[in-house]
């Protein structure tokens, strides 16, 4: 985290937080049994008996959750906020907390699932070493921190601070506490199986590994298991490599030695400088079969939206595209240490990392970045608030209030790369298509990719393909029915006919009650030509109103409602839902390709817009006052022969 995120005042939080007394994570619980057995991904309609509902056996509502939260067991966010990771698990339930700064928080809808990932660097140091655990001041360099932030001087406390966090990007462990962070991850685990209730509430047992410093390879692993298994663990951090390739490898081996299951959750490849969809290995060498089957084995998901910016596309990379420019963060790397060039945009982005993955299964025979779509919050203030409404921030040193939008996010030594608070995204969330709300269920829904990214509202997405859907399925109020029994749904896999015929769409979506209306349903396709080389086309599929498609092939705009002064807009034009069929016009069936629906909301107020009205402040021209949210399924991928 870069010193910016911090300012002098964050020092009293830590002089307060030191006057607390037994400081420490939740004690163990017994855990929650859970079925273990994965579910049968085949579809069982029942065309008997009168209901409908009756032997539906597929999905039948997304479970909304964040797979990327951080609490004060990350070192970096312990730095400023104080709420643990029994607060997360309790707001993301729907309970009320108080904040770092005291101020009352909720949620305006529980979440189904939730994943607190703190940092895997010295985890659970910042409580233990508030609190003054034995086993932290029994190293020189815990016994030296602790007496700096005991000594009451601000300025010492804040200097202390920004030390602690800059040892993150050190080769070595400032503490090398193993016994330390046992007890600390056994904390959570347990934690998170007390607060784990099948069929209500998932608390997924993970942790984020964070490596590459500036250029942002950071990954959050995420257990199928409870705490018996992931307590025969630990987490892996960059301190034992910080090569990726080193990860799946460890996973492996828990894998192999445990029974147990897990997956890793790449994110913010806008971040990294050309290297998170990189070409070749992590040292530079040539990718081995070897290496991208690892990738595709360990990361079946990606997660392209949060509060560090959007990265689904680049309008350099898809200048074509008139939603591309979202939320976009490229001017450099993490910190600010090194501009962005244009060579480095086509490694960063999830449709060229798609696009790039088609290229390499070509020439390897396996696709490591065949992915699906989660959008997730990396708050690090302990509060999943994806919400723009309801939007607390990256962080704790500054929340809610008239200054925040200016505040400094990160600080780069040339002034141009800073990033301010009004950059910030309000995102995003993910939605998992399972048939229970289990870990287990979660978990598989996950590994069959059978997700979707939002920018964080809650509009209800269906995505299928197949070869024989027609416009009546969509008439259907059940278009699942159809969905799944005559095609794959998104995440699948689309087999060539025997003839060659071009597969069929059937797509659904359902408006968030609580935000605007849809604009419209687009259907991304990217393939790989016969001379090998990547390609994209945009298709809108359905909208709302009496627009035509022009002369241009672009569908008109469906206006704005949004009143910026008043942080408000109507419903009054868009859609409550869209659905329909559509069959590729272009396709060829020699072509390897991928589709994904990406749905697009109509404009309304950005956070900023609401901070505005709040406050009674008037930011710069240069904020965005209006947003529009979206949602990227994962795709379904066609393969020829």
């Amino acid at each position: 985290m870069p010193k910016a995120l911090w300012n002098s005042r964050n020092a009293h939080f830590f002089l307060a937080a030191l006057s607390m007394t037994g400081l420490t994570l939740t004690t163990s619980a017994g855990a929650q049994e859970y079925s273990t057995e994965k579910e049968d991904t085949e579809v069982v309609l029942s065309p008997d008996g009168y209901s409908p509902y009756a032997g539906r056996n597929f999905p039948q509502v997304p479970l909304w959750g964040d797979s990327h939260l951080h609490t004060m067991v990350s070192v970096d966010a312990g730095t400023m906020t104080r709420l643990s990771q029994e607060d997360a698990f309790r707001f993301a339930r729907g309970e009320e907390v108080t904040t770092t700064h005291g101020l009352r928080a909720k949620l305006s809808r529980p979440l189904d699932w939730l994943v607190v990932s703190d940092h895997a660097e010295m985890y659970g140091l910042m409580p233990q070493l508030l609190g003054g655990d034995a086993e932290i001041l029994s190293t020189p360099k815990g016994k030296e921190w602790y007496e700096k932030l005991s000594a009451g001087d601000p300025q010492v406390t804040f200097d202390t601070a920004m030390e602690i966090v800059a040892s993150l990007s050190g080769d070595v462990p400032p503490i090398d506490n193993p016994k330390a962070i046992k007890h600390a991850w056994e904390n959570y685990t347990a934690l998170a199986d007390r607060f784990n209730q099948p069929g209500v509430f998932s608390a997924i047992i993970g942790y984020e590994y964070t490596t590459e410093g500036a250029n942002n390879l950071h990954r959050n692993v995420l257990f199928r298991d409870d705490s018996l298994r992931a307590n025969q663990t630990r987490p892996f951090s960059q301190f034992d490599s910080k090569n990726p390739e080193d990860l799946w490898d460890y996973l492996a081996e828990y894998e192999a030695r445990t029974g147990g299951e897990v997956l890793a959750i790449a994110h913010n490849g806008n971040l990294s400088n050309g290297r998170m969809f990189s070409m070749n290995a992590w040292d530079g060498s040539e990718l081995t079969r070897e290496i991208v089957e690892m990738r595709a084995r360990f990361e079946p998901i990606y997660e392209p939206t949060q509060i560090k910016g959007d990265g689904e596309a680049h309008p350099f990379l898809s200048p074509d595209d008139e939603f591309a420019d979202f939320d976009t963060w490229d001017a450099s790397n993490l910190n600010g240490t090194e501009s962005k060039t244009p060579e480095m945009l086509p490694a960063e982005y999830a449709r060229e990392a798609l696009k790039r993955g088609l290229k390499i299964e070509q020439e390897l025979g396996v696709n490591p970045f065949k992915f699906g779509m989660v959008g997730a919050t990396d708050s690090h203030t302990g509060m999943a608030t994806a919400q723009e409404d309801n939007f607390f921030g990256k962080h704790s040193g500054v929340e809610p209030e008239p200054e925040r939008w200016k505040h400094i996010v990160i600080e780069a030594p040339d002034p141009d790369l800073s990033i301010y608070g009004w950059k910030q995204a309000a995102g995003g969330l993910g939605a998992v298509w399972a048939r229970e709300n289990t870990r287990a269920a979660i978990f598989d829904a996950m590994m069959r990719k059978e997700t979707y990214a939002t920018t964080g509202s809650r509009m209800m997405v269906r995505f299928f393909a197949g070869y024989n859907f027609t416009d009546e399925d969509a008439l259907s109020r059940l278009p699942a029915d159809a969905g799944y029994a005559k095609g794959v749904p998104m995440g699948g896999n689309l087999a060539m006919t025997e003839d060659g015929q071009a597969p069929t769409f059937l797509f659904a979506a359902l408006k968030d009650p609580l935000s605007g209306n849809l604009d419209r349903i687009q259907i991304v396709k990217g393939w790989l030509d016969a001379g090998g080389q990547t390609q994209e086309k945009i298709y809108d599929v359905a909208w709302s109103g009496d627009r035509e498609i022009g002369a241009n092939g672009k569908l008109p705009d469906v206006g704005n409602t949004v009143d910026v002064a008043n942080a408000t807009w109507t419903n009054s034009i868009g859609a409550a839902e869209l659905i329909g069929t559509w069959q590729d016009p272009d396709f060829e069936a020699s072509l390897s390709a991928f589709y994904y629906a990406r749905v697009i909301e109509i404009p309304t107020p950005r956070w900023t817009a609401y901070e505005a009205k709040r406050f009674g402040v008037e930011m710069d021209a240069a904020v965005p006052m209006i947003t529009t949210e979206r949602a990227y399924t994962s795709p379904i991928w066609y393969t020829p022969g």
